[in-house]
Protein backbone atom coordinates (compact mmCIF):
# COMPACT_ATOMS: atom_id res chain seq x y z
CA UNK A 1 0.00 0.00 0.00
CA UNK A 2 2.86 2.33 0.81
CA UNK A 3 4.40 1.59 -2.58
CA UNK A 4 1.13 2.57 -4.31
CA UNK A 5 1.03 5.76 -2.24
CA UNK A 6 4.64 6.59 -3.13
CA UNK A 7 3.99 5.89 -6.80
CA UNK A 8 0.82 7.95 -6.71
CA UNK A 9 2.70 10.81 -5.10
CA UNK A 10 5.40 10.64 -7.76
CA UNK A 11 2.96 10.46 -10.67
CA UNK A 12 0.17 12.54 -9.27
CA UNK A 13 -2.33 9.64 -9.78
CA UNK A 14 -4.60 8.61 -6.86
CA UNK A 15 -4.03 5.02 -5.58
CA UNK A 16 -7.68 4.13 -6.31
CA UNK A 17 -7.23 5.01 -9.99
CA UNK A 18 -4.06 2.93 -10.29
CA UNK A 19 -5.77 -0.06 -8.63
CA UNK A 20 -8.79 0.22 -10.94
CA UNK A 21 -6.49 0.40 -13.96
CA UNK A 22 -4.62 -2.71 -12.87
CA UNK A 23 -7.87 -4.62 -12.36
CA UNK A 24 -9.10 -3.49 -15.80
CA UNK A 25 -5.90 -4.75 -17.46
CA UNK A 26 -6.23 -8.10 -15.70
CA UNK A 27 -9.84 -8.43 -16.85
CA UNK A 28 -8.86 -7.61 -20.45
CA UNK A 29 -6.09 -10.20 -20.29
CA UNK A 30 -8.50 -12.81 -18.91
CA UNK A 31 -10.99 -12.12 -21.72
CA UNK A 32 -8.23 -12.46 -24.32
CA UNK A 33 -7.16 -15.78 -22.82
CA UNK A 34 -10.75 -17.08 -22.81
CA UNK A 35 -11.16 -16.07 -26.46
CA UNK A 36 -7.86 -17.72 -27.38
CA UNK A 37 -8.78 -21.00 -25.71
CA UNK A 38 -12.30 -20.92 -27.13
CA UNK A 39 -10.83 -20.73 -30.65
CA UNK A 40 -8.09 -23.28 -29.92
CA UNK A 41 -10.52 -25.78 -28.38
CA UNK A 42 -12.97 -25.24 -31.23
CA UNK A 43 -10.24 -26.10 -33.74
CA UNK A 44 -9.39 -29.24 -31.75
CA UNK A 45 -12.99 -30.43 -32.09
CA UNK A 46 -12.94 -29.51 -35.79
CA UNK A 47 -9.78 -31.59 -36.33
CA UNK A 48 -11.40 -34.52 -34.53
CA UNK A 49 -14.43 -34.29 -36.83
CA UNK A 50 -12.29 -34.16 -39.97
CA UNK A 51 -10.04 -37.02 -38.83
CA UNK A 52 -13.15 -39.18 -38.54
CA UNK A 53 -13.40 -39.25 -42.33
CA UNK A 54 -9.84 -40.48 -42.65
CA UNK A 55 -10.44 -43.29 -40.18
CA UNK A 56 -13.86 -44.19 -41.62
CA UNK A 57 -13.72 -43.75 -45.43
CA UNK A 58 -17.24 -45.16 -45.71
CA UNK A 59 -18.55 -41.87 -44.32
CA UNK A 60 -16.99 -40.07 -47.28
CA UNK A 61 -18.50 -42.57 -49.71
CA UNK A 62 -21.97 -41.93 -48.26
CA UNK A 63 -21.87 -38.16 -47.81
CA UNK A 64 -20.24 -37.47 -51.17
CA UNK A 65 -21.57 -40.45 -53.11
CA UNK A 66 -25.24 -39.87 -52.33
CA UNK A 67 -25.39 -36.35 -53.87
CA UNK A 68 -23.56 -37.51 -57.00
CA UNK A 69 -25.84 -40.52 -57.47
CA UNK A 70 -28.88 -38.28 -56.88
CA UNK A 71 -27.73 -35.82 -59.54
CA UNK A 72 -27.19 -38.59 -62.07
CA UNK A 73 -30.50 -40.24 -61.17
CA UNK A 74 -32.71 -37.17 -61.37
CA UNK A 75 -30.75 -35.58 -64.20
CA UNK A 76 -30.66 -38.53 -66.58
CA UNK A 77 -33.31 -41.02 -65.46
CA UNK A 78 -36.13 -38.57 -64.68
CA UNK A 79 -34.79 -35.55 -66.54
CA UNK A 80 -36.12 -36.64 -69.90
CA UNK A 81 -39.69 -36.69 -68.60
CA UNK A 82 -39.49 -33.29 -66.85
CA UNK A 83 -39.82 -29.81 -68.28
CA UNK A 84 -38.15 -26.67 -67.02
CA UNK A 85 -40.02 -23.34 -66.71
CA UNK A 86 -39.85 -21.10 -69.77
CA UNK A 87 -38.88 -24.05 -71.94
CA UNK A 88 -35.26 -24.23 -70.77
CA UNK A 89 -33.07 -27.27 -70.20
CA UNK A 90 -34.35 -29.21 -67.21
CA UNK A 91 -30.83 -29.99 -65.99
CA UNK A 92 -30.13 -26.25 -65.74
CA UNK A 93 -33.26 -25.94 -63.60
CA UNK A 94 -32.46 -29.08 -61.58
CA UNK A 95 -28.84 -28.50 -60.59
CA UNK A 96 -29.36 -25.54 -58.20
CA UNK A 97 -32.15 -27.56 -56.59
CA UNK A 98 -29.81 -30.52 -56.12
CA UNK A 99 -27.25 -28.25 -54.47
CA UNK A 100 -29.96 -27.13 -52.06
CA UNK A 101 -31.12 -30.70 -51.40
CA UNK A 102 -27.57 -31.72 -50.50
CA UNK A 103 -27.38 -28.88 -47.97
CA UNK A 104 -30.76 -29.88 -46.54
CA UNK A 105 -29.84 -33.54 -46.11
CA UNK A 106 -26.74 -32.44 -44.23
CA UNK A 107 -29.05 -31.71 -41.29
CA UNK A 108 -29.53 -35.45 -40.80
CA UNK A 109 -25.77 -36.08 -40.88
CA UNK A 110 -25.22 -33.45 -38.19
CA UNK A 111 -27.97 -34.80 -35.95
CA UNK A 112 -26.83 -38.43 -36.22
CA UNK A 113 -23.18 -37.48 -35.54
CA UNK A 114 -24.16 -35.52 -32.43
CA UNK A 115 -26.48 -38.21 -31.05
CA UNK A 116 -23.81 -40.87 -31.71
CA UNK A 117 -21.22 -38.87 -29.75
CA UNK A 118 -23.75 -38.30 -26.99
CA UNK A 119 -24.77 -41.97 -26.72
CA UNK A 120 -21.12 -43.10 -26.59
CA UNK A 121 -20.27 -40.64 -23.83
CA UNK A 122 -17.93 -38.55 -25.99
CA UNK A 123 -19.74 -35.31 -25.20
CA UNK A 124 -19.66 -36.11 -21.46
CA UNK A 125 -15.91 -36.64 -21.68
CA UNK A 126 -15.54 -33.30 -23.45
CA UNK A 127 -17.55 -31.62 -20.72
CA UNK A 128 -15.29 -33.10 -18.03
CA UNK A 129 -12.16 -31.67 -19.67
CA UNK A 130 -10.73 -28.20 -19.01
CA UNK A 131 -11.92 -26.80 -22.33
CA UNK A 132 -14.11 -23.92 -23.46
CA UNK A 133 -17.81 -24.82 -23.02
CA UNK A 134 -18.62 -23.44 -26.47
CA UNK A 135 -16.00 -25.56 -28.27
CA UNK A 136 -18.10 -28.72 -28.67
CA UNK A 137 -21.00 -26.90 -30.32
CA UNK A 138 -18.95 -24.42 -32.37
CA UNK A 139 -16.44 -27.11 -33.42
CA UNK A 140 -19.26 -29.32 -34.69
CA UNK A 141 -20.65 -26.38 -36.67
CA UNK A 142 -17.33 -25.46 -38.30
CA UNK A 143 -16.54 -29.08 -39.12
CA UNK A 144 -19.90 -29.61 -40.81
CA UNK A 145 -19.58 -26.35 -42.73
CA UNK A 146 -16.19 -27.41 -44.11
CA UNK A 147 -17.68 -30.76 -45.09
CA UNK A 148 -20.57 -28.97 -46.82
CA UNK A 149 -18.13 -26.83 -48.80
CA UNK A 150 -16.34 -29.98 -49.96
CA UNK A 151 -19.64 -31.59 -50.95
CA UNK A 152 -20.63 -28.51 -52.95
CA UNK A 153 -17.29 -28.45 -54.76
CA UNK A 154 -17.55 -32.09 -55.83
CA UNK A 155 -21.22 -31.70 -56.73
CA UNK A 156 -20.49 -28.60 -58.84
CA UNK A 157 -17.74 -30.45 -60.71
CA UNK A 158 -20.18 -33.30 -61.38
CA UNK A 159 -22.75 -30.80 -62.65
CA UNK A 160 -20.19 -29.19 -64.96
CA UNK A 161 -19.34 -32.62 -66.36
CA UNK A 162 -23.06 -33.12 -67.08
CA UNK A 163 -23.18 -29.89 -69.06
CA UNK A 164 -24.58 -27.49 -66.44
CA UNK A 165 -23.24 -23.95 -66.56
CA UNK A 166 -23.61 -20.81 -64.49
CA UNK A 167 -24.35 -17.79 -66.70
CA UNK A 168 -24.48 -15.25 -63.87
CA UNK A 169 -20.80 -14.30 -63.79
CA UNK A 170 -18.14 -14.94 -61.18
CA UNK A 171 -19.48 -12.70 -58.41
CA UNK A 172 -23.07 -13.92 -58.68
CA UNK A 173 -21.89 -17.53 -58.83
CA UNK A 174 -19.87 -17.08 -55.65
CA UNK A 175 -22.85 -15.35 -54.02
CA UNK A 176 -25.07 -18.32 -54.94
CA UNK A 177 -22.68 -20.77 -53.30
CA UNK A 178 -22.54 -18.43 -50.32
CA UNK A 179 -26.33 -18.67 -49.97
CA UNK A 180 -26.11 -22.46 -50.12
CA UNK A 181 -23.57 -22.49 -47.30
CA UNK A 182 -25.71 -20.02 -45.36
CA UNK A 183 -28.62 -22.46 -45.58
CA UNK A 184 -26.37 -25.28 -44.40
CA UNK A 185 -25.12 -23.09 -41.56
CA UNK A 186 -28.59 -22.51 -40.16
CA UNK A 187 -29.51 -26.20 -40.53
CA UNK A 188 -26.43 -27.17 -38.54
CA UNK A 189 -27.98 -25.67 -35.41
CA UNK A 190 -31.22 -27.56 -35.97
CA UNK A 191 -29.17 -30.73 -36.38
CA UNK A 192 -27.18 -30.11 -33.19
CA UNK A 193 -30.35 -29.37 -31.23
CA UNK A 194 -32.10 -32.49 -32.52
CA UNK A 195 -28.99 -34.58 -31.92
CA UNK A 196 -28.97 -33.52 -28.26
CA UNK A 197 -32.60 -34.49 -27.68
CA UNK A 198 -32.85 -37.67 -29.79
CA UNK A 199 -32.31 -40.71 -27.54
CA UNK A 200 -30.30 -42.94 -29.91
CA UNK A 201 -28.66 -43.07 -33.36
CA UNK A 202 -31.36 -45.49 -34.49
CA UNK A 203 -34.03 -42.93 -33.67
CA UNK A 204 -31.98 -40.35 -35.57
CA UNK A 205 -32.52 -42.33 -38.76
CA UNK A 206 -36.21 -41.45 -38.53
CA UNK A 207 -35.28 -37.88 -39.46
CA UNK A 208 -35.20 -39.04 -43.06
CA UNK A 209 -39.00 -39.32 -42.91
CA UNK A 210 -39.12 -35.60 -42.10
CA UNK A 211 -36.39 -34.24 -44.35
CA UNK A 212 -37.42 -36.14 -47.49
CA UNK A 213 -40.96 -34.67 -47.67
CA UNK A 214 -39.51 -31.26 -46.79
CA UNK A 215 -37.30 -31.37 -49.87
CA UNK A 216 -40.06 -32.79 -52.07
CA UNK A 217 -42.60 -30.09 -51.14
CA UNK A 218 -40.41 -27.34 -52.54
CA UNK A 219 -39.23 -25.95 -55.85
CA UNK A 220 -36.23 -28.29 -56.05
CA UNK A 221 -37.70 -30.55 -58.72
CA UNK A 222 -40.77 -28.70 -60.00
CA UNK A 223 -42.25 -25.17 -59.88
CA UNK A 224 -44.80 -24.65 -57.07
CA UNK A 225 -47.22 -23.37 -59.73
CA UNK A 226 -47.47 -26.93 -61.12
CA UNK A 227 -48.82 -28.20 -57.78
CA UNK A 228 -52.32 -27.89 -56.28
CA UNK A 229 -52.90 -24.40 -54.86
CA UNK A 230 -52.57 -25.33 -51.17
CA UNK A 231 -49.50 -27.48 -51.77
CA UNK A 232 -47.95 -24.89 -54.07
CA UNK A 233 -48.30 -22.26 -51.34
CA UNK A 234 -46.52 -24.51 -48.84
CA UNK A 235 -43.79 -25.21 -51.37
CA UNK A 236 -43.32 -21.53 -52.21
CA UNK A 237 -42.93 -20.56 -48.53
CA UNK A 238 -40.56 -23.43 -47.81
CA UNK A 239 -37.15 -21.92 -46.87
CA UNK A 240 -35.53 -24.49 -49.16
CA UNK A 241 -37.51 -23.07 -52.10
CA UNK A 242 -36.26 -19.55 -51.37
CA UNK A 243 -32.64 -20.65 -51.53
CA UNK A 244 -33.32 -22.70 -54.66
CA UNK A 245 -34.99 -19.75 -56.37
CA UNK A 246 -32.28 -17.30 -55.32
CA UNK A 247 -29.44 -19.53 -56.52
CA UNK A 248 -31.18 -20.15 -59.85
CA UNK A 249 -31.49 -16.41 -60.29
CA UNK A 250 -27.82 -15.82 -59.44
CA UNK A 251 -26.65 -18.71 -61.63
CA UNK A 252 -28.73 -17.39 -64.53
CA UNK A 253 -30.70 -20.65 -64.71
CA UNK A 254 -34.47 -21.04 -65.30
CA UNK A 255 -36.43 -19.63 -62.34
CA UNK A 256 -39.66 -21.15 -61.00
CA UNK A 257 -41.77 -18.06 -60.21
CA UNK A 258 -45.51 -17.59 -60.51
CA UNK A 259 -45.48 -13.93 -59.54
CA UNK A 260 -46.09 -14.44 -55.81
CA UNK A 261 -44.29 -12.12 -53.38
CA UNK A 262 -42.17 -14.81 -51.76
CA UNK A 263 -40.89 -16.09 -55.09
CA UNK A 264 -40.27 -12.63 -56.53
CA UNK A 265 -38.20 -11.80 -53.43
CA UNK A 266 -36.29 -15.07 -53.29
CA UNK A 267 -32.94 -13.34 -52.67
CA UNK A 268 -34.32 -11.51 -49.64
CA UNK A 269 -35.95 -14.65 -48.26
CA UNK A 270 -32.83 -16.77 -48.92
CA UNK A 271 -31.05 -14.54 -46.41
CA UNK A 272 -33.99 -13.89 -44.09
CA UNK A 273 -34.98 -17.52 -43.51
CA UNK A 274 -31.47 -18.71 -42.44
CA UNK A 275 -31.02 -15.68 -40.17
CA UNK A 276 -34.36 -16.38 -38.50
CA UNK A 277 -33.68 -20.11 -38.14
CA UNK A 278 -30.22 -19.45 -36.69
CA UNK A 279 -31.61 -16.89 -34.23
CA UNK A 280 -34.05 -19.53 -32.96
CA UNK A 281 -32.05 -22.75 -32.94
CA UNK A 282 -28.53 -21.58 -32.10
CA UNK A 283 -29.59 -20.43 -28.58
CA UNK A 284 -31.70 -23.58 -28.21
CA UNK A 285 -28.74 -25.80 -29.12
CA UNK A 286 -26.39 -23.99 -26.73
CA UNK A 287 -28.94 -24.04 -23.91
CA UNK A 288 -29.64 -27.72 -24.45
CA UNK A 289 -25.91 -28.50 -24.35
CA UNK A 290 -25.50 -26.52 -21.13
CA UNK A 291 -28.38 -28.48 -19.51
CA UNK A 292 -26.98 -31.93 -20.34
CA UNK A 293 -25.41 -32.40 -16.89
CA UNK A 294 -28.44 -31.15 -14.94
Amino acid sequence: MSQLTDTATATGTPPETQTAGKVSLELDHARERRLYWAIADCWTVVRRGLLTYRRHPSYIAWQLGFPIVSVLLYGYVFGGAMKAPEGGDYRDFLMPGMFVMTMAFGLMNTAITVVTDSSKGVIDRFRSMPMAPSAVVSGRGVSDLLTAATELTILALTALAMGWRSDGGVLKTLAAFGLLLLLRFCLIWIGIFLGLIIPSPEAGGALYAVIFPLTMISSIFAPPSSMPDWLGTLAAWNPISSTAGATRELFGNPVASDGSWVQDNALLMAVGWPVLITAIFLPLAVRRFQRLSR
